[in-house]
């Protein structure tokens, strides 16, 4: 396994590129980014996801893999919303939260889960990435909402959110044995391609909108913390567990330990766009976290990888 440096600054720049695409479309082009965040949420993040499950065929072993990361990460996020509500104000607070239970998974993780896994492990990776989708648009969504909404508005939000029901419709035809028209699967591939690229051109947006007086020190230093010191020992801790009580394969391993070290999701610029809680915030933490990856993420796989006996 290739853990230098360089061998992820090729996913870095891809996405570094993207977020300076957004930057300069909304200082030449004066581009809202907004409608790009209503379209991600309830257009494009839920054609994505549906098109993974019908290509992926999941087993019964794989969702479960997918309803035990939901789960964890719910849990995670949950227990930093009870403990920062007193200490950030709502909207921050619930950013906090949203944040804690997700990661650029994705966007980010996926390029360089192709680079460290096995074919196995990226399969396996996949289906942990989409629990923790399944957060983001559920529980995750719910506790941004409540930063600035009632819990009847926040669930109602929630309710028209249409990831859940492709989520949904995705699992009943694969329990069917349905299959969808090769020209129709063909035509959803363009997708996953555009999920990345506008994900990303979002937080340039946000960015060209951002002033020093959005900076906001603590803020960031705890999405930091929550993102290169909760997760990496989250996971680790999660597989040391596994390893003592199961046979647990080392590309599932592997992939477990990858979902802990990536950097903040962008997906929380897009729900901060969509609800209107300090998506400026929000912008400067993703990058922060962003560019810290590519001299965190070696040296945390590399440790992680002794401790748990797989280097």
């Amino acid at each position: 396994m290739d853990l230098a440096p360089s061998a992820l600054m090729g996913p870095l720049l891809m996405l570094l590129g993207y977020v300076g695409l957004g930057f300069i479309a909304a200082q030449r082009l004066n581009i809202d980014p907004r409608p790009i965040a209503t379209l991600l949420v309830y257009l494009i993040a839920p054609l994505t996801i549906f098109r993974a499950l019908m290509n992926g065929g999941p087993t019964a072993e794989y969702l479960v893999l997918t309803f035990a990361m939901f789960l964890l990460v719910s849990g995670m996020a949950l227990a930093v919303r009870w403990a920062t509500q007193h200490r950030f104000g709502p909207q921050e607070g619930a950013l906090l939260a949203f944040s804690s239970g997700t990661g650029n998974t994705g966007y980010f993780g996926l390029p360089v889960a192709l680079i460290l896994l096995p074919p196995e492990g990226v399969t396996l990776y996949l289906f942990c990435m989409l629990g923790i989708n399944l957060y983001e648009f559920t529980v995750g969504f719910y506790l941004s909402a409540r930063g600035h909404f009632s819990v009847r508005q926040s669930l109602a939000k929630i309710a028209r959110l249409p990831l859940i029901y492709a989520f949904l419709l995705a699992l009943l035809l694969n329990a069917l044995n349905a299959t969808l028209p090769e020209s129709l699967m063909s035509s959803l591939a363009v997708f996953p391609a555009t999920y990345t690229l506008l994900g990303m051109m979002i937080i340039g947006m946000t960015l060209s909108q951002v002033t020093l007086a959005a900076w906001d020190t603590r803020f960031v230093a705890t999405c930091v913390g929550l993102r290169y010191v909760l997760w990496p020992l989250v996971m680790l801790g999660a597989v040391l567990v596994l390893q003592q009580f199961t046979p647990l394969a080392p590309e599932l391993a592997m992939a477990l330990l990858l979902l802990g070290v990536v950097p903040m999701a962008s997906n929380v610029v897009v729900v901060a766009m969509e609800l209107g809680i300090q998506p400026q915030k929000g912008a400067l933490a993703v990058l922060t976290t962003t560019l810290l990856a590519p001299l965190l993420i070696p040296l945390y796989l590399g440790l992680m990888l002794r401790v748990t006996g797989l280097a």
